[in-house]
């Protein structure tokens, strides 16, 4: 295995665990204050289904659509990246320093800090746009 796609395969794993992390995150909640807003998860707690959602989890959810905004990006623009041997340096830093600001992006979000929120999508962002750039020149140069 190459480490180009070891440092990939392990960044996948990071951010897998970091979204299942978001989804217990909101399972805590709900279970803490046994508020829920399905009337059959209600039921199991003799509790009336609420009209909305905790701040907690409704904060939850947005920070996890986020992730589906660049995540699935990230998936395939960095195997892509992998498959087509950019260079392993390359791939390699942009896959941790996605993984990192992805992780930062969701801490920041959970507690509502801005400008570092919007950072942390932006170093994102730049990662994506560096595989584009890379996988471009790779295919140009071939």
């Amino acid at each position: 295995m190459t480490s180009a796609l070891t440092v990939y395969a392990l960044c996948v794993v990071v951010l897998f665990l970091k979204m299942f992390a978001v989804s217990c995150y909101q399972g805590f909640f709900r279970i803490r204050f046994r508020a829920f807003t399905n009337t059959e998860d209600a039921a199991v707690f003799n509790r009336i289904a609420r009209e909305k959602e905790l701040a907690q989890v409704t904060r939850a959810a947005r920070a996890w659509a986020n992730d589906l905004e660049s995540i699935p990006a990230f998936f395939a623009l960095g195997g892509l990246a992998v498959a087509m041997n950019v260079p392993a340096s390359i791939t390699a830093w942009l896959s941790v320093l996605f993984t990192i600001a992805r992780v930062l992006h969701t801490l920041a979000y959970l507690k509502g800090v801005q400008p570092w929120r919007t950072v942390f999508y932006g170093v994102g962002i730049l990662c994506l746009l560096g595989f584009c750039a890379t996988i471009t020149i790779n295919v140009v140069m071939s």
